[in-house]
This record gives C-alpha cells, structure tokens and sequence, in this order.
C-alpha cells in the first residue's frame, strides 16, 4: 500500500511555473504542464549551481524532453528522469506525484 502526502493544492500551482514545497524534510520543485495537466516533482536543488533555486527555473521542452532551466547556470534537466542534458553526470531526484481530489500529492518514502 502506497503512502501519499498532500503537498499543496492544484489551484496553487501556476502553468510551466514551478513552486517549491517541503516533503518529508527535502525541498522539492513541483511544475505544471498547463497544456497537458501532467504534474512533475524534482529536488529543488540545482547539484551544478549548489543551491535550491530550480523552482524558479523555466520549464520548456527541448525535442521530446519536458525540462526545466536552471535559473543559476542555464543547465537543462529532464523532468520525468531528472537528468542533466548537457552533464550527464548531474542527475535530479525524482518524486512520485499525483492530483487526487484538487489535491497535489508526493509518495512517501
């Protein structure tokens, strides 16, 4: 049995505008595809620039990839992997996430 957590709800979130929340002690960047209504969840820390910034970075596509920019660097990280595309190497946690109810929710751990 899965364990979910309301984090916020969707009238919070803003079209391919990100918005930081803290889940179970880490902070996390949710997006929201307006065009699609897919939700994403992302660690907010940028492991390039060392700061919790990429909820504040810009959520685009690049080919097939929905990505977010840092806002730090530029760098651009897959937000259903969390890789970096231009430095593999760098790599963002991903979270589970659902809307159930209005309500945004991640897994528990």
């Amino acid at each position: 049995m899965s364990n979910w957590i309301t984090v916020c709800r969707q009238e919070d979130l803003s079209p391919s505008t990100g918005l930081c929340a803290l889940h179970q002690g880490e902070q996390v960047a949710i997006f929201f595809c307006g065009q699609t209504s897919d939700l994403y969840a992302v660690s907010n820390y940028d492991p390039i620039g060392e700061a919790n910034v990429l909820s504040r970075g810009l959520m685009g596509s690049l080919g097939d990839a929905v990505v977010v920019a840092s806002p730090l660097y530029k760098q651009h990280f897959n937000l259903k992997t969390g890789e970096c595309l231009e430095d593999p190497e760098h790599k963002l946690k991903t979270y589970p996430i659902r809307l159930e109810s209005g309500e945004v929710q991640l897994q528990a751990a």
